[in-house]
């Protein structure tokens, strides 16, 4: 396993510069998430560190090792795509098996290496099978198949389980977490989905229009984003964001409060609102709010279920208020 270590890289198409200088170090043997919305720039970052796409300016180093110029092929790095591309004349075996046999490396060692990458990925008993005989989720556990024999320092992955339904996606998540449990390996993974982000990555980081918003792990993203767009990107349902008077009134332009840190109640004191729907997920229910401060959403329990329509209060709980001032976080009271 090897670190990444980034230092002023650039990337213009023409003149348009869509990723500005930029540092970043991936540690050896960690698992980051590169995550925000669509056309950030995070999958250009992943290609370039894996040489499909030529850096502007600036230094790119792969276990200290600067790799600038490098062929992909040179770089010891193994990529899965979002597509299985997957041979469909071929056997599982010969796909995992193709870059191998490429390089003309020994037969022993490359059946050594293929059984090793099945059993970790229990595809053993699929060996013998073409792509077309197997599940989307198989598919993709043959793609990474085919990165695991090459003994890569660093496993990138693009986007990778954007093609399989929920139910396998969480399933695929496990697994790839359980992969890295089990290579101690240095992967670096690409989602614009933040609930991936959340759930796999020891360390995030959160991209916009290019530029490095924070970087950290799930819960420090989590309890202190340094920035309104990651407040509002990371968590589901987002963090409430309150204006004018009542963020002013505490020094900032921006109140932040996550749903779950506000709770509903009739009679109480706390802002007055009105239920406007409810969410029903069975163990939470999602209260939608019309209020003097605009709309806000508060995660509650199913016994706020008959409140539909009704004039309540909003109340926060002590420490979870979120205070921004010219795009950063500042200190916020204990309470309002």
């Amino acid at each position: 396993m090897s670190d990444v270590t980034i230092s002023r890289l650039t990337k213009k198409f023409g003149t348009v510069e869509v990723i500005p200088p930029m540092d970043l170090t991936i540690p050896a043997g960690s698992f980051t998430v590169l995550v925000g919305p669509s056309g950030c720039g995070k999958s250009t970052l992943l290609r370039m560190i894996a040489g499909l796409d030529t850096q502007t300016s600036g230094d790119l180093s792969i276990g200290g090792v600067d790799v600038r110029g490098k062929e992909p092929s040179d770089r010891g790095i193994a990529m899965v795509f979002q597509s299985y591309a997957l041979y469909p004349h071929m056997t599982v075996r010969q796909n995992i098996s193709f870059a191998l046999r490429l390089a003309r490396a020994d037969k022993a060692e490359i059946d050594r290496r293929v059984d090793n990458a099945a059993d970790i990925l229990q595809l053993t008993p699929l060996l013998e099978r073409k792509p077309k005989q197997l599940s989307g989720g198989q598919r993709q556990r043959v793609a990474i198949g085919r990165a695991i024999v090459r003994d890569p320092q660093v496993f990138l992955f693009d986007e990778p389980l954007s093609n399989l339904d929920a139910a396998l996606r969480v399933q695929m998540r496990v697994e790839i977490m359980e992969l890295h449990e089990r290579l101690k390996a240095t992967m670096v993974y690409v989602t614009h989905d933040q609930v991936e982000a959340m759930t796999m990555a020891d360390r995030i980081v959160v991209m916009n229009a290019g530029r490095i918003e924070q970087v950290g792990s799930p819960l420090e993203l989590y309890d202190r984003p340094q920035t309104p767009f990651v407040a509002g990107f990371i968590g589901s349902p987002k963090m409430n964001f309150v204006t004018g008077k009542e963020a002013e009134r505490l020094g900032g332009d921006i109140l932040g409060i996550r749903p779950e840190d506000m709770t509903v109640a009739e009679g109480a004191e706390g802002w007055p609102a009105r239920i406007r729907l409810l969410e029903q997920l069975g163990s939470d229910t999602f209260a939608h709010l019309d209020s003097e401060m605009g709309p806000l959403v508060v995660r509650g329990s199913r016994e706020i279920s008959g409140l539909t329509g009704r004039e309540i209060r909003v109340q926060t709980a002590p420490g979870k208020l979120h205070l921004f001032r010219d795009g950063q976080r500042m200190e916020a009271p204990e309470r309002l």
